[in-house]
């Protein structure tokens, strides 16, 4: 490992859908509050509400001090020269603050150029995101250069996608993970690369209940994302696991739930094995909700300025 090899981003973060469907005003308190909070990084994915780059801006700007991740900025949306110019603008106004990590799928074949620089493929994963690092790397930069550069992620599952993270990236963030695929993941990518891994939670302490929203998540990620599928039977699960619904077994890999001590010993395993950096996605029975109640229960167990996650012997 490299000496900090969490570079700023801390052991533990937020990462969170909500602010998606928020007003950008309370997006900004929230933003201030996890800050304060403790945690070192705050990643945020895109789907179909506010945009990857006005995201960035918004928290950003609203913090001063933690890094702002995307996780991810979906390539099927922009191309590769808007995506170099938006991280190069971040990176130069907010230095060392800003990382962008990369995925998501495009859907056509076609190759072209722009300006002489060339814009990628659409076909597949591996093959398409290849392309659209070369084609960011080729485009042209008229304006200020960002000092420190902008750390770039690859949202990566697969063997072939995670040593892509390696080669062209500073590293890589896994989603929808058990801690059996961070040892493998770690494996392949090798020492010093940066490692990410998205860790789902519940909090709660009635089980059931918490057991009830984790298997919601579950199962509406393997009905919606094959990937995801697909990387679960890699694993070692099966069609008792998978169809027809999740079996626990199932669910309690990929989710952590129940008390605070409970999710951060799930923090601790992905340390162990390998991870650089881990960041919660709190789950609720209510996707809409800012879970900041949840937020702040679990700062005291988990972030260094109050109880803090101990750095587990052999990972710095």
């Amino acid at each position: 490992m490299t000496d900090d090899p969490s570079a700023g981003l801390g052991r533990v973060g937020i990462w969170t859908f909500a602010y998606e469907g928020q007003p950008a005003g309370r997006v900004r308190e929230s933003a201030a509050e996890i800050e304060e909070l403790g945690y070192g990084a705050l990643w945020y994915g895109e789907a179909f509400g506010r945009d990857a780059v006005g995201q960035a801006w918004l928290l950003l700007s609203a913090t001063r001090r933690i890094t702002v991740a995307s996780g991810i900025a979906n390539i099927a949306f922009r191309e590769p020269l808007a995506t170099a110019a938006a991280a190069r603008t971040l990176g130069e106004a907010f230095p060392g603050r800003y990382v962008l990590g990369l995925g998501g799928h495009r859907v056509d074949d076609t190759i072209h150029e722009v300006d002489g620089y060339p814009v990628p493929g659409r076909g597949r994963a591996l093959t398409t995101m290849r392309s659209y690092l070369d084609a960011m790397d080729a485009a042209p930069a008229h304006g200020v250069m960002p000092d420190p550069v902008p750390r770039r992620l690859l949202a990566a599952l697969g063997t072939k996608m995670l040593e892509l993270a390696t080669e062209r990236a500073w590293g890589a963030l896994t989603y929808f993970v058990p801690v059996e695929h961070t040892a493998r993941a770690r494996q392949i990518m090798g020492p010093d690369a940066f490692l990410g891994v998205e860790q789902a939670v519940v909090l709660d302490h009635d089980l059931d209940r918490a057991r009830d929203v984790a298997t919601a998540h579950v199962a509406g990620y393997l009905a919606m994302a094959p990937h995801q599928e697909a990387n679960v039977r890699r694993l070692g699960f099966g069609d008792e696991d998978i169809v027809g619904g999740p079996s626990r077994r199932l669910v309690d890999a990929i989710v952590a739930h129940g008390d605070a001590e409970g999710i951060r010993r799930r923090v601790q395993q992905h340390l162990q094995a390998g991870a650089n950096h881990v960041c919660l996605q709190v789950l609720t029975a209510d996707p809409a909700r800012l879970p900041r109640r949840e937020w702040r229960e679990l700062a005291p167990a988990l972030t260094p300025c109050r109880n803090g996650v101990a750095t587990p012997s052999g990972t710095a």
